[in-house]
């Protein structure tokens, strides 16, 4: 069905993989960036048990 379309079915199945990396490694680092934000605020407020 997506045999001989030019190339750009090609250029989708090699892209495709590489936007889906890319986005989880933001999600990521967004993530790590929130948590080392959330400890040091509140690192003074949470007691240590």
């Amino acid at each position: 069905m997506l045999a001989h379309q030019g190339g750009w079915d090609e250029i989708l199945l090699v892209l495709a993989p590489i936007l889906v990396i890319a986005g989880l490694l933001s999600l990521a680092k967004k993530r790590v960036e929130r948590n080392l934000r959330d400890r040091e605020s509140g690192s003074d407020d949470q007691p240590t048990s």
